[in-house]
C-alpha cells in the first residue's frame, strides 16, 4: 500500500524521518500538524498511541498494509531465531526495499513501480513482485529498457538515499547491479523505531 496523502505530514505527525516514504524531512515544530497550530497544553501519549506509532513508522516507510505487516510479524514470530534477531528483517528482504536501498530509485514507493513494471531482474531472471523476498547470493540489476529511463539514471547517479547497508554490494563496474551478500541486521534499518513497541501491539 502506497500512501497517497501528503508524506510531509505523515512524517511530522510521527516524529521521525521515514526515507522510504520521502527524500524530504518535514520541518520540525514542537507541536503537532492541523489547522489549529501550537496548543497550550500536549496530551500524555497512552501506551496503545505510542505503540501505534512504532507500528506507524514502520508501515508508512516500507509501504505495506496493515494486514501485510501482521503477517511479516507473526511469520517472523514464529521463527525459533527471531528472538535477538530482527523482526525487521523480512521487510528489508522486500525486493522493492532492495532496489531502493541500491539506489536505484529515491524513495520504495517509486522503486514499486520499477518492480511492478517488470524493470528489474533477480539473478538475470525478471521479477515483477515488490513482496519477492531476496536470498543471499541474490544479483539485483536493472533491464536496459529501465537504465535509460532519466529518473532512474538521476537516482543510480546520486547514489543511495541512505547509506548502503552491510548486506547489499554495488557493483564497482555497473552501478545499476547489486548483490545480495549477507542477512539484514537491526543496525542496517533505516528508522528509528521500537520493534518491541509493535510487538506488543499485535499482541495486546
Amino acid at each position: 500500500m502506497t500512501q497517497r496523502g501528503p508524506r510531509l505530514r505523515v512524517i511530522r505527525r510521527l516524529g521521525t524521518p521515514l526515507p522510504g516514504l520521502s527524500r524530504k524531512e518535514a520541518e520540525r515544530r514542537p507541536y503537532p500538524p492541523g489547522v489549529h497550530g501550537p496548543a497550550t497544553t500536549r496530551r500524555r501519549k497512552s501506551e496503545y498511541r505510542r505503540r501505534l506509532e512504532e507500528k506507524q513508522k514502520v508501515r508508512f516507510h516500507y509501504g505495506v498494509s496493515e494486514s501485510q505487516l501482521r503477517r511479516y510479524f507473526a511469520r517472523a514470530g514464529g521463527r525459533p531465531e527471531a528472538e535477538g534477531k530482527t523482526r525487521l528483517e523480512l521487510l528489508e528482504r522486500r525486493l522493492d526495499n532492495v532496489a531502493f536501498r541500491l539506489g536505484f530509485a529515491a524513495t520504495i514507493p517509486a522503486a514499486r513501480q520499477l518492480v511492478g513494471h517488470g524493470h528489474v531482474r533477480v539473478t538475470g531472471r525478471r521479477v515483477d513482485r515488490p513482496a519477492y523476498l531476496v536470498e543471499v547470493g541474490d544479483e539485483i540489476s536493472l533491464s536496459a529498457r529501465a537504465r535509460r529511463i532519466p529518473v532512474v539514471a538521476e537516482s543510480v547517479e546520486h547514489g543511495p538515499e541512505v547509506r548502503l547497508p552491510s548486506y547489499l554490494q554495488l557493483d564497482p563496474d555497473d552501478r545499476f547491479t547489486g548483490r545480495v551478500t549477507g542477512r539484514p541486521t537491526r543496525e542496517d534499518i533505516p528508522v528509528v523505531v521500537d520493534e518491541a513497541a509493535i510487538v506488543e501491539f499485535y499482541a495486546r
